[in-house]
């Protein structure tokens, strides 16, 4: 569940508040500061997983790439500032990246191969507003993680069932990809990642 906060606010203003709200999380959505819910174990969980298994792949792969912390993600043009789940950053165009050394912030879609968001409450976010804004960023690859099936069914199927969708950029649009239960996950960041639908599902089970 998230609150919005009434007042319409610029991103540099946005900026300001985080650093008087610490431990509060919050995200800029077209001006409106939203106070995100604390994640449930579970979520927690699979982020971890995912974290450690890319991670171990871009060291494998001697990549020029990270998975920071706490990192805000600003479409170009707009009052917004999202804080992705999983976001593998690339270090070798951080030199073009002007938010970068005073508030850790992207908005150059190549910086950032890969970002994942794991669904909560708040699905419509995942689905709509932030697909939306990192297609528009060109962002290369965006994995939404629906592990509980709160997504609406058009998304996930009817019966609802946990669904990884991922979206590749073809041509400045994404393009959806489903995987569901034993499936292998295709990634074009990773070609090589070994992991099923399923590993990801029950990372919290283990």
């Amino acid at each position: 569940m998230t609150q919005t906060l009434a007042k319409i606010v610029t991103f540099e203003e946005f900026i300001d508040r985080l650093s008087e709200n610490y431990g509060v999380r919050y995200e800029l959505h077209n001006g409106e500061i939203v106070e995100m819910a604390q994640p449930v174990g579970d979520h927690e969980e699979v982020k971890s997983f995912l974290g450690i298994e890319i991670s171990c792949e871009i060291k494998r792969l001697q990549l020029p790439y990270g998975i920071p912390n706490q990192v805000i993600v600003k479409p170009s043009g707009k009052d917004s500032g999202y804080f992705p789940d999983v976001l593998v950053l690339n270090r070798a165009n951080l030199a073009n990246e002007k938010l970068w050394k005073k508030a850790s912030t992207l908005s150059l879609g190549s910086s950032i191969p890969l970002v994942i968001e794991i669904v909560s409450t708040n699905w419509r976010d995942d689905y709509h507003l932030k697909f939306a804004d990192y297609e528009e960023m060109g962002i290369p690859e965006y994995w939404i993680l629906d592990y509980a099936a709160l997504g609406g069914r058009n998304f996930i199927g009817n019966p609802k069932q946990p669904t990884i969708s991922v979206c590749n950029l073809v041509d400045r649009e994404y393009q959806i990809s489903k995987f569901r239960d034993n499936d292998p996950i295709v990634s074009q960041t990773f070609p090589e990642l070994n992991l099923t639908a399923n590993q990801i599902f029950q990372a919290g089970l283990v």
